[in-house]
C-alpha cells in the first residue's frame, strides 16, 4: 500500500512538474496559471470574509502574498503575438500602459493590505472588497466575455 501512494505521490508531482514547465515557455499557459492562483487566493479570502472558514491570519498573509507577487508580473506574461486562443481581449495589446496600471494597482493594495494586516473577518471583508473592485474593472475592460 505505501508503495502505490509513492507511485501515485511521485507521479502526482511529475505531472504537476510538466504542467509548470509547459506553462513556463507558453504564455497564454503562464498567465492563465497566475490567474488561477489569484482566484484561488481571493476565494480563500472571500472564505474567510463570509464567515465559511474562521479568520486564519497565516492564510490571509498567503494569499495576499500570492495576489502581490502575480500581479507585479502579470502584463509581462503577454508578449505580442500571445493573443490566439486566449480569453484576452484584443484592447490588453492596444492599452498595454493602462492593463499594466491596473495590474500594479492590483498588486499595490495588495501590499498596503498586508502592511496593515487584516486583523479579523471585518478586516477581510473590507481587503476583499477593495481587491474585487479592482479584478471587476480590469475584467471588464481586458477579458473576453465568454
Amino acid at each position: 500500500m505505501k508503495i502505490r501512494m509513492t507511485a501515485i505521490t511521485t507521479a502526482a508531482l511529475c505531472l504537476g512538474l510538466a504542467a509548470a514547465a509547459v506553462a513556463q515557455d507558453n504564455p497564454v499557459a503562464k498567465r492563465e496559471q497566475m490567474m488561477k492562483q489569484v482566484g484561488a487566493s481571493v476565494g480563500a479570502l472571500g472564505a474567510i470574509a463570509k464567515g465559511e472558514k474562521p479568520y486564519d491570519a497565516g492564510a490571509v498573509k498567503a494569499a495576499l502574498t500570492t495576489i502581490s507577487t502575480d500581479m507585479k508580473v502579470f502584463p509581462d506574461q503577454f508578449p505580442a503575438g500571445s493573443e490566439v486562443n486566449s480569453a484576452a481581449a484584443p484592447a490588453i495589446w492596444d492599452n498595454m500602459d493602462d492593463f499594466k496600471a491596473k495590474s500594479m494597482k492590483l498588486a499595490s493594495d495588495a501590499d498596503t493590505l498586508l502592511a496593515s494586516m487584516p486583523a479579523d473577518q471585518a478586516g477581510v471583508q473590507q481587503a476583499v472588497q477593495t481587491l474585487g473592485a479592482n479584478c471587476g474593472t480590469c475584467h471588464q475592460t481586458y477579458r473576453l466575455k465568454r
